[in-house]
């Protein structure tokens, strides 16, 4: 095989789009190309083992922020026992401060951004000659007909065993300074009819979950009802067998002609990803967010109670210019609108974002290495940033995991942040981690927090019961098969 394209994922179940399209637009060299996928965690020496078996002339990575580290390795040994093996990188961590980067100095080549284009006439200026004098390659964005779709090349084993990633667009208009896609000038759509038509030919072969990358799903209305009506079709053809659909959308931008399609779904059939972030509107400006907070505001309450849609919503800590009582206001604001799950992230400081101009202003301190955390800023100090980041692992334990369903309401109170915030110190000192915690053990630990705060000890024992071994647990019924594990304890509760 002479050409391998490779990547680490973070878990099996996700399979590499980006890979996917690379060899999709491979053109003549397409035969001569294969995609081997890893798991981050694995051995390095075997990931070696394995490539360098293909006897591959060049090795293509995905590089990404969860992934950098681990394919260092990789690709440090990989050139020490095999260095006649061209390794080229593309992807969004190796795509900016690309002089700066260890993995970047070892490889031969760096593509940065698009590669559908530039990364097959890289290979075949390697192979065929010239070979190419200049390490790093700008990649070449192509009109979107040009790009061939990459869904026929998830196996029957993705269709069977992993979330399939699919996006009818790239790019993003808005301009939030801590996300990649703030880069981009606009949306870029692909043709709707063809990639519907990838999507039937996915679901004839058995796909059913479906999860969307779009940024920006819902700015154009029509489109995003062909979409979802392309679902709902199929869902009403065959109940009992329901598609499971995740989109990310636009918080305040939901037209009423999109509502009366997304009430159309049943449950446990659609996910939204609803980023918020901030809603403090101080904050909001400093980092170039526009949104209109009331209406996203009215539109997440509106899908709470109107529709059967999950709901899984951002919030970030640790943005410049938001302290922890900011933050608090809007976490216990965004708790009152009830969405399934909060998405508790602490800011990260993806390479090439403009949110480093607030570097030294606001005091804002990240850590060396992947995924680059901010550890301090001026209005958090370090200790109290561990704090939060330990309260955003006991969040997704205990009330994101769909385990604790009606414990979490009484566990919240009517001061969320506050009330969550003393159960994670408390829960901390228990136990000296937040991870690798047996359900058991947490399940108990919450009991006995139920009963220091005054709960009598039946009925903190009736309430934990009614979640760990009760109905939190079971289906809400067989049409929600489709959904994720986590998603069905939601709906059960």
């Amino acid at each position: 095989m002479t050409i391998l394209l490779s990547t680490l994922n973070a878990r099996y179940a996700h399979a590499s789009l980006g890979l996917r399209y690379l060899l999709a637009n491979m053109g003549e060299l397409q035969e001569q190309t294969s995609l081997m996928e890893f798991v981050i965690g694995a051995k390095t020496v075997e990931v070696v083992e394995r490539l360098l078996a293909k006897k591959p002339r060049i090795v293509g990575f995905g590089i990404y922020i969860w992934n950098v580290e681990e394919t260092t390795k990789v690709v440090a040994m990989l050139k020490r026992v095999a260095p006649e093996v061209t390794v080229v990188l593309g992807g969004p961590e190796v795509s900016y401060e690309t002089n700066e980067q260890e993995i970047a100095r070892l490889a031969d080549y760096v593509v940065t951004g698009w590669g559908d284009i530039t990364f097959p006439k890289l290979c075949g200026e390697i192979l065929d000659g010239p070979k190419p004098i200049m390490k790093v390659h700008a990649g070449v964005q192509p009109p979107m007909t040009d790009i061939t779709l990459p869904y026929t090349l998830y196996t029957d084993e993705d269709i069977a065993h992993r979330t399939l990633y699919v996006e009818a667009s790239r790019g993003c208009p808005f301009k939030c300074e801590f996300c990649l896609s703030s880069l981009d000038k606009t949306a870029w759509p692909f043709g709707i009819d063809t990639f519907l038509a990838e999507m039937e030919t996915l679901y004839q072969r058995g796909a059913r979950l479906f999860k969307f990358v779009d940024r920006t799903f819902n700015l154009n209305v029509k489109t995003s009802q062909r979409i979802m009506q392309f679902f709902l079709d199929k869902i009403a053809a065959n109940p009992d067998d329901p598609v499971y659909a995740h989109f990310e959308l636009v918080p305040d931008h939901l037209p009423e002609a999109l509502k009366a399609t997304i009430a159309q779904f049943p449950p446990g059939a659609l996910q939204f990803e609803i980023g918020i972030q901030s809603f403090n509107p101080e904050v909001q400006t400093l980092v170039s967010r526009r949104q209109d907070n009331a209406k996203a505001a009215d539109n997440i309450r509106w899908l709470t109670t109107q529709s059967h849609a999950h709901l899984h919503v951002d919030l970030i800590a640790g943005l410049p210019g938001e302290d922890v009582e900011s933050f608090a206001r809007g976490f216990d604001q965004l708790v009152a609108l009830g969405p399934h799950e909060i998405q508790f992230g602490i800011l990260k400081r993806l390479r090439g974002t403009p949110i480093i101009r607030h570097t030294a202003p606001y005091k804002m301190v990240y850590e060396p290495y992947p995924p680059y955390t901010v550890l301090a800023t001026d209005r958090i100090d370090f200790a109290t940033m561990q704090r939060l980041v330990r309260f955003a692992r006991y969040w997704d334990l205990v009330a994101n995991s769909g385990r604790f369903a009606h414990t979490v309401k009484v566990l919240l109170g009517d001061s969320p942040f506050a009330n969550f915030t003393a159960f994670s110190d408390w829960i901390y000192t228990q136990l000296d981690a937040t991870h690798r915690i047996a359900l058991d053990r947490l399940a108990k630990l919450v009991q006995a927090w139920l009963q220091r705060q005054g709960m009598p000890a039946a009925d903190a024992a009736a309430l934990i019961a009614s979640d760990y071994a009760g109905s939190a647990h079971k289906p809400a019924d067989k049409a929600t098969h489709a959904a994720p594990e986590r998603q069905v304890r939601h709906l059960a509760a």
